[in-house]
């Protein structure tokens, strides 16, 4: 709608689906007006961290071009901060010190662009409730894409979450632990020929056992006759009808966000039946 042409940065399963900074610059053309990044990532689940998020930004501020970080499931991070673009170059006693990858000359203003949605860690989804962090230079020219696309702003729940979120903060950090659970639940009850490539956030991605066989037709079996739904990696990436190219054929996302542990067990179960069941040729 914006005459925008998105230029893929493909990730690999080898590489745990990370991004790679040497990869995103030979992308970079006089044509290239910036650089986005989805972490927690969606579909993969990857988690990308916190000096290769800094590398990404070094680049981008090498090519004075704006870094996009998509953190809708940032709040499902257990570990720690997902970045510290924020910080100054300078070590604070209130902020921690950046990567080294960062220059010093490091101002976020000029090249960081953060995204969030409050609809995943706070279970609002269909309220279109998010944030942008940015600029005050570039807010204005962001107010008038955004008012060609969205007339009406949900302002019911910006009124009704906003003077909530200090008391609901507990909460989001027990559905963050809630789920990191469930995901070692998953992984040690998955069968051993399902390959878990990276997961994080409310996905896994898993690379299925069958030969020859799209992810496609594999997720079309796993609803139709044992009841999991799942979904392709060809319904996120270059492909025709749910069916990625190459490789990236083999591979499902799971989400474990809105099941409890019994369930989680039982689709484990059921995965490890249909090895049978489905009559397709195993990887060995």
């Amino acid at each position: 709608m914006l005459g925008i042409k998105p230029v893929r940065l493909q990730t690999f399963p080898e590489t745990a689906f990370q991004p790679s900074v040497d990869d995103c610059r030979k992308l970079i053309t006089p044509q290239t007006r910036a650089i986005v990044l989805v972490t927690p990532n969606n579909p993969t689940g990857a988690i990308y961290p916190p000096d290769l998020i800094a590398s990404f930004a070094a680049l981008a501020y090498e090519h004075s071009l704006p870094l996009i970080i998509d953190e809708t499931y940032r709040d499902f991070l257990i570990a720690g901060p997902s970045h510290h673009l924020f910080s100054k170059p300078s070590r604070s006693c209130i902020s921690p010190e950046p990567s080294p990858a960062l220059p010093s000359s490091w101002n976020w203003r000029s090249t960081f662009i953060h995204l969030f949605s409050f609809s995943k860690s706070y279970c609002i989804p269909g309220h279109r409730l998010g944030a942008i962090v940015t600029s005050s230079e570039l807010s204005p020219i962001l107010n008038t894409a955004l008012d060609n696309i969205q007339i009406c702003a949900p302002r019911p729940p910006q009124s009704a979450l906003a003077p909530l979120l200090p008391a609901l903060r507990p909460f989001v950090r027990s559905h963050a632990l809630a789920i990191e659970a469930r995901h070692k639940l998953f992984k040690a009850h998955l069968p051993k020929r399902w390959h878990i490539g990276s997961q994080g956030a409310f996905y896994a991605f898993v690379r299925h056992p069958f030969k020859d066989v799209d992810a496609a037709d594999v997720s079309r079996r796993l609803a139709g006759e044992i009841g999991v739904i799942c979904l392709p990696a060809g319904f996120f990436g270059p492909g025709e009808g749910g069916r990625a190219l190459g490789e990236m054929g083999r591979w499902i996302r799971f989400s474990v966000a809105n099941v409890d542990d019994e369930k989680i067990k039982r689709v484990c179960e059921r995965l490890g039946e249909c090895e049978t069941a489905f009559g397709w040729e195993l990887d060995e």
